[in-house]
């Protein structure tokens, strides 16, 4: 394996600024280990209107922070109280709440605090000096070389040549096809992103969905069709809306009147307040939210010089809770197993290398795999016919079958 020669170290490439990309770059960082980033978007601030609250587990998504010294950082913009979950039927009824109540004590360890991914995101970036980060640098082609190479063009013309390849690009990967031909597939669940603006909330007719939305998270479910809100750090609630349609369904997101009229077709009969989420949604920020997953189970034979993290390795439902939990704990893995080499003196060699990514491999694909097998039983239950009383029997059994959640 040859090396950069100002830092006669390997030259290690990473594909993707997501939460996967961020952490094994961070990882790495903190070691000693150089790596350069490439993301395609043009600058930090191109997605800082995009995405949700999301909640780390301590195993997890805490962990990739704590062992790179942000755990601190983290308490301080999480909200615990974020963990409270409700869930109602169609005409409003309350059929199960769970945390954000003030009851029995818990450890650090039992509790999922709540963190907008933008926030995240930014405590990430924030840990790392900016040259190692090459913003507009969207990977247009890859071509192998030997001994593990990889020649990387970008869509702005520049080129570069990497020893180790990380492709954390995401559900779409152009890293992917180097190690497997799997593809995204349609789960079967079509919906919409909707939210209500912060300056929104406010008003007099919300004060009934607010309070019946709680802190946390909320969902709604009935008829195969399912609301899922989530109170953000900002006081937006951002809500999806989810249905059995098939791929070709979505609203007319540039046409608000009309996309709230396809909202209230589909969502006849619901209870009022619940409704307010499509009546008050910012019209700005109305977003389609098909939902696609890789194969359960999703692995490949290791091909050297390359591997593949987060979504690229192991897309799956948002109905695990645990895609940016397995994305930060992907890039803290790796990260470790390649510092680890790193200290030995043995990164250089490809085939010890190879060893121990492959190895890195297996157990994040069988974790994936136990974890996308459970999300799929989520979504069944969920957005099916039988809700909410199916998703409630579902909860209690997992709840009291697992000892430990995974993800």
């Amino acid at each position: 394996m040859s090396s950069d020669s100002t830092s006669g170290q390997p030259r290690i490439a990473i594909i993707g600024g997501g939460l996967a990309g961020l952490a094994l770059l961070l990882t790495l960082h903190r070691r000693g280990v150089p790596a350069t980033l490439y993301e395609r978007d043009a600058s930090v601030d191109a997605r800082a209107h995009f995405g949700g609250t999301l909640d780390l587990g301590w195993k997890s998504g805490q962990r990739a922070l704590r062992e790179n010294g942000l755990q601190a950082e983290f308490d301080k913009n999480s909200r615990p109280e974020g963990d409270e979950l409700r869930v109602y039927d169609a005409s409003g009824k309350l059929h199960m709440k769970r945390g954000g109540d003030g009851g029995h004590p818990r450890g650090p360890e039992d509790l999922r605090p709540e963190i907008d991914r933008t926030v995240l995101r930014q405590i990430l970036l924030d840990a790392l000096p900016p040259h190692l980060i090459k913003w507009d640098h969207g990977l247009a082609s890859v071509r192998a070389l030997s001994g593990g190479q990889h020649d990387l063009t970008f869509a702005n013309g520049a080129t570069t040549t990497a020893d180790f390849l990380v492709g954390a690009d995401g559900a779409h990967s152009r890293v992917r096809a180097l190690v497997s031909p799997a593809a995204p597939e349609y789960l079967g669940v079509n919906g919409v992103e909707i939210s209500l603006a912060p300056e929104t909330t406010s008003l007099p007719a919300l004060a009934e969905t607010l309070e019946n939305v709680g802190s946390g998270t909320m969902f709604a479910m009935q008829d195969s069709r399912m609301f899922g809100a989530q109170v953000n750090g900002d006081g937006r609630i951002r809500t999806y809306a989810w249905l059995r349609a098939p791929e070709s369904w979505a609203v007319p997101a540039a046409d608000p009147a009309a996309a709230k009229a396809v909202l209230r077709e589909q969502f006849a009969g619901w209870v009022g307040w619940m409704m307010n989420l499509v009546e008050y949604c910012d019209e700005r920020a109305i977003y389609p939210r098909a939902l696609y997953t890789l194969p359960v189970g999703h692995r490949w034979a290791h091909v050297p010089g390359v591997t593949l993290l987060g979504d690229a390795a192991h897309l799956m439902s948002p109905f695990a809770g645990a895609g940016a939990n397995l994305a930060l704990l992907d890039g803290l893995e790796l990260g470790l197993a390649l510092a680890d080499l790193h200290e030995a003196g043995k990164l250089g060699d490809v085939g010890v290398v190879a060893e121990k990514v492959a190895a890195f491999e297996e157990g994040m694909c069988a974790m994936a795999g136990r974890v996308a097998e459970g999300a799929n039983g989520n979504l069944a239950v969920c957005v099916g016919p039988n809700t909410p009383e199916a998703a409630l029997k579902r909860f209690a059994e997992r709840m009291k079958a697992e000892r430990e959640r995974e993800g």
